[in-house]
């Protein structure tokens, strides 16, 4: 058992017969009042998110988790297939587990985060950002570029992404895979 001055972002507890992982946390201490711990949970079963407040000193259960380096092989209707680096075990993950599966390119590595007791994953950790191909986009109008304006791009893994007018078919661009948003253009 743990307390809620354990809590840290990517942690895994079990709550409300579920195993839900600290996706945030924020310490308030009230100038009058007991302190608190406000989370926002996301569930590892359905990939829902919600808020909670704990009080301080509240026990929560901890889940064991091991984390291991898997590689995306490819995607079967809802089934995302992942090789283990090390083992080169291969599992198979439903699309509601993931974070951002449009955004998954084959050979990506992500961090596979498995329930030590039951040997279930529970989590996938995608890469901070990952950088695709734009495979279509519409031409960008010289001159109107007074605002920041944007247009829509279609990446090599087929996700829409709104793109500064700069941006042309063929660019390789970085996209932030938390926000699923647009960073940068990379340069070959």
């Amino acid at each position: 058992m743990a307390t809620t001055a354990d809590i840290r972002n990517g942690l895994c507890i079990k709550f409300n017969h579920d195993i839900y992982k600290i996706v945030e946390f924020l310490h308030v201490k009230p100038g009058k009042g007991p302190a608190f711990v406000r989370t926002k949970l996301k569930s590892l079963t359905n990939g829902k998110v919600l808020d909670n407040t704990f009080s301080a000193g509240h026990k929560i259960d901890v889940v064991r988790v091991e984390t291991h380096t898997f590689q995306y092989l490819y995607a079967e209707g809802n089934d995302f297939h992942f090789m283990n680096t090390e083992t080169f075990e291969q599992i198979s993950l439903n699309k509601d587990i993931l974070d951002a599966p449009e955004l998954l390119k084959e050979g990506t590595n992500v961090m596979v985060q498995i329930n030590a007791e039951t040997e279930a994953p529970l989590s996938v950790d995608m890469p901070a950002s990952v950088v695709l191909e734009v495979t279509y986009t519409e031409p960008g109008v010289k001159g109107n570029t007074a605002t920041n304006a944007t247009k829509p791009a279609t990446v090599e893994t087929g996700a829409q992404i709104n793109v500064p007018l700069f941006i042309n078919e063929g660019d390789k661009i970085k996209i932030d895979t938390a926000t699923g948003s647009y960073m940068e253009r990379v340069k070959e």
